[in-house]
């Protein structure tokens, strides 16, 4: 029995599943692929027994057909971001000990290097796999849904990455609560502009697309005329990005005439769902979508550990701008103060069971044990608090949760209030270590393209907007904010520009 998204994928042999690279790709097409990679992969092999295969592939055809060969061999897949310098690179590769790497060709001159240490790896490039010869048909490996089938990595935002280990079951659990909660259907087109290192755009968009017949088309570069165009096509019904990409496809519709922007919003309201995540949406930034789209984008909440929690609804309910809904089905969510106790009403901790959490981070007991409760809650480090049925986050506990003066200050509510000043273009907050009041709240602020801030006057704004204590007390005006692959502020590289402010 293989991998079950493989299985199922047998049932749309004679549909499209992928566009990519100008060519249309159908479900057999790309089962007979996998399983030619899979027997390469397997050589003399009968199952490989959960030995790590990592890949820096492009996103498109290629990259499903290896994703598939490695589950349906009985390996771990471990995928690599594209964008990543050789030290990154290499530390996912020896974190996981690496059997084997498949790589499409460009990327070979980075990675032979890395393969070449105390401990060999296997280098596969994607046109050898194509180009060579099959070995004997033979059985492949019974898979039981208990098996580790991935490893993705947490973005490393406030400490050293881990390796997330996700079970063939985690998987399945992920894919059929978003399933039924945004009601993925056949008919479904999407585009993928996502990296694919990560949990929203391999699960959300690849995975949840091609679990249920649907089709997924591949732009791997980012262009904000492009993707509006492709956004237009009529049958193309579902949208997911993160926030930093609908920023800059707001700014280029506003660029455009009022004629050729209203064209736009006509095309993108035929749309079914749209959807933003990975990071926090500012509220202005839906506001200004739903001016330009006719949507209010769909906010979610997850993170590598746990796939999808808690959604804003699809169809029945409001969708409210700085709230990200109710836990998905399955998902069971407390929120719990510092001594562990659950509590109602006021911020906690978000904590989380159900079948989507994953298994362990790899070879890291400790921190798996520390991570979990005795009574088997996953605890996210994230601070959310309940509020008329819905979930608000506040911020990463460890980061995004300032305690200054006494008091506990949600960085993310500083920025919303600083990004409505007419001459911020964006912003992120943080709290540097001071003696006398634990932290100081900082501020990292870009201002918009030919625009002069009074600091006076700036002041006087945020005065009669926010308590005193939660005013910026060091402001630092930059040309942009450093983020991650998936547009997320490292905020831990912005602590050191207070230091001698």
């Amino acid at each position: 029995m293989c991998y079950e998204i493989v299985k199922r994928a047998k049932r749309y042999k004679d549909q499209v599943a992928v566009y990519s690279e100008g060519e249309a790709w159908k479900y057999g097409s790309i089962i007979h692929r996998a399983q030619h990679f899979a027997t390469l992969l397997l050589g003399q092999k009968e199952d490989l027994a959960e030995a790590r295969v990592a890949f820096m592939v492009n996103p498109a055809v290629d990259y499903v057909s290896v994703q598939w060969a490695i589950w349906i061999a009985g390996g771990i897949a471990v995928p690599l971001c594209l964008t990543y310098p050789p030290p990154s690179l290499d530390y996912v590769i020896q974190d996981t000990a690496a059997d084997f790497i498949v790589a499409s060709d460009e990327y070979l001159p980075l990675l032979e290097p890395l393969c070449q240490g105390e401990r060999p790896i296997r280098l596969f490039s994607i046109s050898g796999m194509m180009h060579s010869r099959m070995f004997p048909e033979k059985s492949l490996p019974v898979l039981n849904l208990s098996r580790k089938a991935m490893i993705l990595y947490t973005s490393g935002t406030t400490n050293l990455p881990k390796g997330v280990v996700t079970t063939h079951a985690n998987i399945k659990a992920q894919i059929e609560m978003l399933h039924k909660a945004w009601k993925w259907e056949g008919k479904d087109r999407t585009l993928c502009v996502l990296p694919l290192h990560h949990v929203h755009g391999i699960i959300n968009v690849v995975c949840c697309s091609l679990w249920v017949g649907a089709t997924c088309i591949f732009f791997p570069r980012f262009d904000p005329k492009e993707v509006v165009e492709l956004l237009e096509i009529p049958s193309l019904t579902v949208f997911m990005a993160v926030p930093t990409i609908y920023y800059k496809l707001i700014t280029y519709i506003e660029g455009l005439s009022d004629r050729r922007a209203g064209e736009i919003k006509g095309n993108l309201l035929k749309k079914r769902l749209m959807v933003s995540g990975s990071a926090a949406l500012p509220v202005s930034v839906m506001e200004k979508w739903y001016e330009i789209s006719g949507h209010w984008l769909l906010e979610r909440y997850g993170m590598t550990e746990i796939g999808m929690a808690i959604s804003n609804p699809y169809r029945r309910g409001k969708r409210k701008p700085g709230f990200v809904g109710l836990p998905l089905p399955t998902v069971e969510i407390r929120l719990v103060a510092e001594d562990g106790k659950e509590i109602k009403g006021e911020p906690g901790e978000i904590q989380v069971k159900g079948p989507a959490v994953f298994q362990e981070y790899w070879r890291r007991k400790e921190a798996t044990e520390e991570s979990f409760t005795e009574d088997g809650w996953f605890k996210t480090g994230d601070t959310a608090v309940l509020l008329d049925g819905y979930y608000k986050i506040l911020g990463r506990t460890s980061i995004d949760i300032l305690k200054s003066g006494g008091y506990k200050i949600s960085a993310i509510e500083i920025e919303e209030v600083l990004r409505q000043y007419e001459g911020v273009d964006d912003c992120s907050v943080v709290g540097f270590p001071d003696d006398e009041w634990g932290e100081l709240v900082c501020a990292a602020i870009i201002r918009k393209e030919n625009t002069m801030i009074n600091p006076d006057v700036f002041l006087q704004w945020l005065l009669e907007r926010l308590p005193k204590y939660k005013i910026p007390r060091r402001i630092k005006w930059v040309d942009n904010l450093p983020r991650n692959a998936m547009g997320k502020v490292t905020k831990k590289d912005l602590i050191p520009l207070f230091e001698n402010i």
